[in-house]
């Protein structure tokens, strides 16, 4: 936990980030990009608020690009995470995609992204089942989140559809995909094929035990928690969806008709499951999705902060905003029924069993927003938002409700990448529905 530190005043820190800022700008009209200098103008219907959410964005746009995308001798690009020395394939890939579209004009910033996908398949080659690594190739962590192997293919997918430029996907990259997709598979039958142990799961490090369902076991949650129960139905949601990217990339980029097959199947069958094992009657809301199950009728009914999760279905684009079972479980994911669903003075939102109780995640409230169809409750959000800054203008992992002053972890880069993206995509600069 971090309390409030304040190296500068807030009006030098305005004028250092409206200085770095101004010039960006100046370097992007050369480009001929169009980027909102005051892009808090009309967000909400507050100007001083407004004010506030565009001081956030200034750091928040800026954040990566400029302190955590660091460029590396062997060609690739590393991502620190923050704070912590190391890089996610997760956070990694989330930071990086507000630049997309920058790239489309910025030579430099494109070869900054292809370095992320380049080493990210460095990474995966490496080992399949890790989640985090240092910049000299060294395994940080070794917990298997599955939704640590989708992100770079999702980003990758991602990149390609909004540029065109078919140059990322080298032939490392088309190794590296390779070897998810035999991981998936492999852990779609996780006590016959999977050799894959960690001392914090249980049953010897195994995990407990799971009924074949056609989703693929993962060992931890996106917070880096252990699961108790092994199908993540968020992450297998996710998996549905990025499979799909991989068909069209095996199909459109590599013409390999049998893998863009293999992947299209693995899809389909993840949704089965999904469908079948992963939904539960929970009264008032009616038929909800569930956080975990284990395909043996247990489950456990709760929504964590992490992307991918329970709220955030629509962003990663596994069913519409609108859809009714959508619906449900986003009434339950904001409700007291939900065991993470903190409330206090300046805010309300999903916390995670990953951060002290009471403390409201601004990943949560940035997916709040995206996910939402009432521009009230987004107007709300971007108020708690705003209370959430201590001075520093930048987006923490998590802050006390009744007291954001209290926080943790004091550089996390991607709520701020997150934040990027909302508020491009509510001034319709950058991201349409995918």
């Amino acid at each position: 936990m971090v309390l409030r530190k304040r190296a500068d005043t807030d009006d030098e820190l305005l004028k250092r980030v409206r200085n770095a800022f101004l010039a960006f700008v100046l370097a992007l009209s050369v480009v001929g990009v169009s980027v909102p200098a005051r892009a808090g103008e009309g967000l909400t219907l507050s100007p001083t608020l407004n004010a506030k959410l565009n001081l956030l964005y200034l750091t928040a746009f800026d954040e990566t690009i400029q302190r955590h995308a660091l460029a590396q001798r062997d060609g690739t690009t590393y991502v620190s995470t923050g704070d912590i020395d190391a890089e996610w394939l997760r956070d990694a890939s989330e930071t990086v995609r507000p630049y997309i579209a920058l790239s489309e004009h910025d030579p430099d910033v494109a070869g900054t992204l292809r370095g992320v996908v380049a080493r990210q398949a460095k990474y995966i080659l490496i080992d399949p089942y890790a989640n985090a690594f240092s910049s000299n190739y060294h395994v940080v962590e070794h917990k298997f989140e599955v939704d640590s192997l989708l992100y770079p293919i999702w980003f990758s997918y991602d990149y390609y559809k909004q540029t065109g430029d078919r140059s990322i996907f080298t032939p490392e990259v088309r190794r590296a995909f390779d070897r998810v997709v035999a991981t998936l598979r492999d852990e779609q039958h996780h006590a016959q094929r999977s050799h894959y142990r960690n001392p914090q799961l249980a049953n010897n490090g195994r995990g407990s035990p799971v009924r074949y369902t056609g989703m693929v076991w993962t060992g931890f949650r996106p917070s880096d928690d252990p699961d108790r129960y092994h199908f993540n139905i968020p992450d297998n949601m996710f998996a549905s969806v990025v499979m799909r990217d991989l068909s069209a990339i095996e199909r459109d980029v590599w013409h390999d008709s049998r893998m863009s097959a293999n992947a299209w199947g693995l899809s389909v069958e993840i949704q089965r499951g999904i469908e079948q094992y992963g939904t539960l009657e929970l009264a008032p809301f009616g038929r909800i999705y569930a956080f975990v199950v284990d395909g043996r009728g247990h489950a456990n009914v709760m929504v964590d902060a992490y992307i991918p999760s329970l709220l955030s279905i629509p962003y990663f684009g596994y069913l519409p905003k609108t859809n009714s079972l959508y619906l449900a479980t986003r009434k339950f994911a904001l409700s007291d029924r939900n065991p993470y669903f903190f409330r206090g003075k300046y805010a309300q939102g999903i916390g995670s069993p990953h951060t002290p109780h009471g403390y409201v995640w601004p990943l949560a409230l940035c997916v709040q927003a995206i996910t939402a169809t009432d521009n009230a409750e987004v107007n709300r959000v971007f108020g708690w938002i705003a209370a959430s800054d201590v001075g520093d203008h930048r987006l923490h992992e998590s802050f006390n409700a009744d007291w954001p002053e209290a926080y943790t972890r004091e550089d996390f880069a991607w709520p701020n990448a997150l934040y990027a993206q909302l508020v491009l995509a509510r001034r319709g600069q950058a991201f349409a529905q995918r």
